[in-house]
């Protein structure tokens, strides 16, 4: 262990008492009234000491002005090392710094914006290229050399797009222009399972709006289907009434837009009522004379008289 290491960390006398002159340069470096008062010192070293003053300058509470004063060994002058603006235990500070990659969220990109992509994205893997051999549309590319030969023209730089070459019909390549898979990266594993997370988060089965749903998007005409392996769990939403519409929707989504929501049922036929009180039924105030077990007789006297 050296002999600096083992001395004492209590503050040099003349350093410490050198405030006048700390105050000075944080003055000279700041500006006069902006230093207030002196709130204490540390020792740094042998013969160095810091002083810190209170700063005044607005935007800055909690800040502290320090000065590092220092004296050679057995002199008696004090000299100024630096003068800083540091923050101070109860300071307010910036929040910490956060790359822009993990600051982006989705709906921040607009018009002319760009969003690079690394090259270790996950969520990308390399597409097709014919057993590490050039993209076909190349200039360096075989394909393009043959092409260029035959149709004995020269190649000129330029954009891929203006290079455009079809594949030989039914070869490895024109299958995997088919697939969609002749570029450069295409979507990993990773990337299509965590697009489909949040797709399923957003417009799933676990939604609001799927729960109060009359039926499934698996049974809805305005679902358009899509290619590949999505196709077995989403599809496109063509209803422009649906909170969902021109979204990628998992099937077992629904809303009230659904397409046979909309087909009303035959109204029900009411049971025949027990009693029909509509109709009218006779109901004499006499008997009818054939109604009885005694044949009816004529009364002649009687029946001038009005009586029965």
């Amino acid at each position: 262990m050296s002999a600096a290491t083992t001395r004492s960390r209590t503050p040099d006398r003349l350093c410490a008492e050198a405030v006048d002159l700390a105050r000075g340069a944080a003055e000279e470096a700041a500006a006069p009234g902006v230093v207030g008062e002196h709130v204490g010192l540390v020792s740094e070293g042998d013969r160095v000491v810091t002083h810190f003053f209170e700063c005044m300058e607005l935007g800055y509470r909690g800040w502290r002005w320090a000065v590092t004063v220092a004296r050679a060994s057995r002199a008696k002058i004090v000299t100024v090392d630096e003068a800083v603006l540091l923050p101070g235990p109860d300071a307010v500070l910036a929040p910490e710094w956060v790359p822009w990659s993990e600051r982006l969220r989705p709906g921040d990109m607009g018009p002319g914006d760009l969003l690079p992509t690394d090259a270790e994205d996950l969520r990308l893997e390399p597409g097709f290229s014919g057993e590490d051999e050039p993209a076909p549309s190349s200039v360096v590319s075989q394909e393009v050399a043959d092409l260029v030969e035959a149709e004995d023209a020269d190649v000129t730089a330029g954009p891929p797009a203006r290079l455009p070459v079809v594949p030989s019909r039914g070869s490895i390549a024109a299958v995997a222009d088919e697939l969609g898979m002749r570029r450069a990266r295409v979507l990993s594993r990773y990337g299509l399972h965590s697009a489909a997370d949040r797709w399923e988060e957003a417009f799933g089965a676990k939604t609001p709006m799927a729960q109060s749903a009359p039926a499934a998007c698996v049974s809805c005409g305005f679902l358009v289907p899509v290619g590949g392996s999505l196709g077995q769990a989403f599809g496109v939403c063509a209803n422009e009434f649906s909170p969902a519409d021109g979204r990628l929707v998992s099937l077992a989504y629904g809303c009230g837009g659904h397409s046979e929501a909309a087909v009303m049922p035959r109204a029900p036929q009411p049971a025949p009522p027990v009693i029909d009180e509509t109709r009218v039924d006779p109901f004499p105030l006499r008997p009818a004379p054939d109604s009885g077990s005694v044949p009816a007789t004529t009364d002649e006297a009687t029946e001038e008289l009005g009586h029965s």
